[in-house]
């Protein structure tokens, strides 16, 4: 095993940024990210997608998320560091696979609250029709409230830290108040066993179930668990509190998801069923839960859906706002783009990432104007970015084997794989035309990262570790040739009509495909990671000369 040179291990720094965040904030941080507009659409879409065997895929679903998140667990407890989703691959492979992981972080998160401004105002257009045209397309009056939506979750994280944990947490508390009053009102009132079974457990086979995982809203549903680490350098007390945080909110969620699923399926009236599992349709307003309310004759409640779809998604805009601030600022802390990103107010707030992310919230409204069209991206880029920490931790384990450990994820040399197979598989479900235009972002992405390591915009610039991410582009373009081959779409069963995937592997053999092409990747990647030396000075351990 590697052993670094005597050094003091030291907290890596956060400079401006305040320790105020408590354990209660953190997991209403993870969780008001968990909890957003994925209930309000994910039952409906999962159960189109694969009827009854919905159920398995919140299921697989689950396990995949509670493996990432245990060993996002272990690494945000030893590097309480803003935006540490971004960081960990720095530490363990350099400038090239941080920047890129970085990248991977950023693009996710400032995806997620325009996501949830759509969802909002798919449900606002029930009542103000003006917002969106009938294919769910902004008009200009609606673009103009999704300013407002935007403008907001800028103006409340501008008052600081403290004051977003404390909307963020009175948030959460109704965000999971009425997905369990659903439930309870749903379960008692509207349950037909008989619906569970509907042409067969799953009329669409294991494919349905496998696509409903990254298409039908599964994993984003499950999605945020790791806000707990982007905020970690503004924890008070982050050893003890990052693994309960993350770990606390995938469980939380993941039960909330399933009993939703279980009582969307029995209260579904049985006209529902007319043209089949795919086609669900209900009487009633939009939005699948308002709708399904208003059609059984429960009004009040579908009224109060509607209250609901507008604070729930709104919560999760808030924090992921907060969230890709951090992230860029972690990216300029590691010189990747221009140091104004960490400039911070007096309050600790890094107001010029804020105000990017602000802007390119707005700009995503344009290629994107639907939920649907955003979902299996954002899904994408989000497992993307979570495949960097196993790889990280495999190696961390071994470059910085004496920093303190808060939480130990035990068999961890055997866990770290398997989450990074499981990622993959995650992102290869999402069909090919969802990846190829992630693979397009990616691009451009490289673009303006080099662009500002070419320039000096950041005076911290890092030694470009080639040596050290030669196993990246292999990863990148391998797992898109996958895709292209393979046999999934983000619309359904793939055909070259609808994606352009080949669909030349068969089921199953994909799954050995991806597994096996993981494990080459992740052993590859432990072989030429950064000298331990080298990782301590990215971690910002000062190296003590032995006497």
């Amino acid at each position: 095993m590697e052993s670094p040179p005597a050094a003091a291990l030291v907290t890596p720094k956060n400079p401006g940024l305040k320790r105020e965040i408590g354990l209660v904030g953190l997991v209403w941080a993870s969780e008001g990210s968990v909890i957003g507009s994925g209930w309000l659409f994910g039952a409906l879409y999962a159960a189109q997608a694969a009827g009854t065997a919905a159920l398995l895929s919140w299921g697989i679903g689950a396990l995949a998320i509670i493996v990432l998140a245990f060993v996002h667990a272990e690494l945000g407890a030893m590097y309480p560091v803003a935006g540490g989703t971004a960081r960990f691959p720095h530490y363990a492979f350099g400038s090239v696979a941080g920047a890129s992981f970085g990248w991977f972080s950023w693009l996710q998160a400032v995806t997620v609250a325009p996501v949830e401004v759509m969802a909002s105002l798919n449900y606002l257009s029930v009542h103000a029709n003006w917002v969106q045209t009938s294919k769910n397309h902004l008009t200009a009056g609606g673009y103009g409230l999704a300013v407002a939506f935007m403008a907001f979750f800028v103006v409340v994280n501008f008052l600081g830290i403290r004051w977003l944990a404390h909307t963020n947490s009175a948030a959460t508390w109704w965000k999971i108040a009425v997905p369990v009053f659903t439930i309870v009102v749903l379960a008692v009132t509207r349950f037909h066993g008989g619906n569970f079974g509907y042409q067969g457990f799953s009329p669409f086979g294991a494919k349905g179930v496998l696509s409903a995982v990254s298409t039908s809203g599964v994993i984003f549903a499950l999605l945020g668990f790791e806000q707990a680490d982007q905020l970690a350098g503004e924890s008070r007390n982050p050893a003890r509190d990052i693994p309960r945080a993350v770990i606390g909110s995938i469980l939380i969620g993941t039960l909330l998801y399933a009993a939703l699923q279980v009582v969307f399926i029995a209260a579904l009236p049985h006209s529902a069923f007319v043209h089949g599992w795919a086609n669900l349709t209900f009487s009633g307003k939009a939005g699948p839960f308002a709708g399904l309310a208003a059609s059984v004759g429960l009004g009040w409640l579908a009224a109060l859906l509607y209250v609901d779809a507008v604070v729930s998604p709104t919560g999760t805009g808030l924090i992921y706002v907060t969230a890709t601030s951090r992230v860029s600022y972690g990216l300029s802390r590691n010189g990747y783009v221009p140091e104004i990103f960490e400039r911070t107010t007096r309050r600790g707030v890094p107001w010029f990432s804020l105000l990017f992310a602000f802007v390119i919230g707005l700009i995503v409204f344009l290629p994107f104007p639907t939920w649907q069209k955003l979902v299996g991206f954002i899904t994408s880029a989000s497992v993307l970015m979570y495949a960097g920490a196993p790889l990280a931790f495999g190696c961390l384990r071994k470059q910085d084997p004496d920093r303190p450990r808060p939480y130990r994820l035990p068999g961890g040399g055997i866990w770290a794989p398997v989450a990074f197979i499981v990622a993959n598989l995650i992102i290869y479900w999402a069909g090919w035309d969802t990846l190829w235009r992630l693979g397009t972002a990616i691009v451009l992405g490289y673009v303006l990262l080099g662009g500002s390591v070419a320039l000096k915009l950041n005076p911290r610039a890092p030694h470009l570790d080639w040596k050290s991410a030669q196993w990246l582009p292999v990863y990148l373009v391998g797992m898109g040739v996958i895709s292209w081959q393979g046999g999934f779409c983000s619309s359904g069963p793939a055909s070259k009509v609808a994606c352009g995937a080949a669909d030349r592997i068969p089921l199953w053999w994909d799954i050995v495909i991806i597994a096996a092409f993981s494990l080459v990747i992740y052993y590859w990647a432990q072989l030429v990671r950064l000298p331990a030396e080298r990782t301590q000075e990215y971690i910002g351990v000062k190296v003590v000369p032995a006497d």
